[in-house]
């Protein structure tokens, strides 16, 4: 992305956080007559603008991913004792997304200390208006990912716990599961000297080239089903989270990045080859992964 496409998609971002702000307010609490959906949006994006100016003074992106964490959990815990009227399934989705952002931006900051950098802000960094959106964009992710959450939390609609919440609570514990398991195993894997160089393709990486992203997507279309019974109105844009989530994985800066990199590294050779041949990108398929359990059998 070069200077002026960036300066052209800061509005841009701007302006969709600015109307899924307006959408999932519609019903909601206020604060002193301002929706606390909307105030919500409005410091998520206020927060990665503060971040921002340090980080480009320094010159570092350490702090980029735990940042969007500690923006979830601040909100989070800022909606449920803003909101009154807050019920179960409020204190539910509050307590997942905290969770989910307490785990992951722990383990995405520690993976970074120990690398010292993360590559993927090398050419960005000197960039004012590119590094700027890359923060700016957080902004937005966190609030269109959270989006399901926020809205239950502060609708006024209240709907006792029943099957969607018993139903998205498993969801979201399948998907929580499986990106916990994942970044374990792969963490493990690396840590090994032997393994340098070398690409994971055992425990849950034998059934998906990339199943840390599946539970990721997972947890999230949780929390939405959640969500559900309390949507009315504009705040059905709440949906956009699990959609969200999945398109930008599937499609923008998760698994095309990573394959893309991955081909550099390893295309060509054959373990490799055949690794992606029986291994599916995200969603396992039947007998995934049982030649990698035969071969350590033996």
């Amino acid at each position: 992305m070069s200077n002026r496409t960036a300066l052209i998609a800061l509005p841009l971002v701007v302006a969709v956080g600015t109307l899924v702000a307006l959408a999932g307010s519609q019903g909601g609490a206020t604060v002193a007559g301002v929706p606390v959906f909307a105030l919500a949006v409005t410091v998520a994006f206020v927060i990665q603008w503060g971040a921002f100016v340090p980080a480009f003074l320094g010159q570092t992106e350490r702090f980029f991913d735990l940042t969007g964490s500690l923006t979830y959990i601040f909100i989070t815990l800022s909606l449920l004792l803003l909101t009154p009227g807050v019920d179960a399934r409020a204190l539910l989705v509050g307590a997942l997304v905290i969770a989910w952002a307490g785990r992951l931006g722990t383990f995405l900051f520690r993976r970074v200390s120990r690398a010292g950098a993360d590559d993927r802000f090398d050419e960005i960094k000197p960039s004012l208006p590119r590094f700027l959106n890359v923060w700016t964009i957080q902004g937005l992710w966190v609030a269109f990912t959270a989006a399901a959450a926020w809205v239950t939390i502060t609708s006024a609609n209240r709907v006792p716990l029943g099957w969607f919440a018993l139903l998205g609570t498993l969801v979201w514990l399948l998907g929580f599961g499986l990106e916990v398991v994942a970044d374990w195993q792969k963490s493990r894997f690396r840590a090994d000297p032997d393994n340098r160089g070398r690409f994971i393709s055992t425990g849950l990486w034998s059934i998906s080239r990339h199943p840390n992203y599946l539970g990721e997507i997972l947890l999230w279309a949780g929390v939405a089903i959640i969500a559900l019974p309390v949507l009315q109105g504009w705040q059905w844009v709440a949906i956009i989270s699990p959609l969200f989530v999945t398109l930008l994985l599937t499609r923008v800066s998760g698994i095309p990045l990573l394959e893309k990199k991955a081909e550099q590294k390893w295309g060509g050779q054959a373990d490799y080859e055949e690794y992606k041949a029986r291994t599916p990108v995200l969603v396992p398929r039947p007998g995934a992964g049982r030649r990698d359990r035969l071969v350590a059998a033996r």
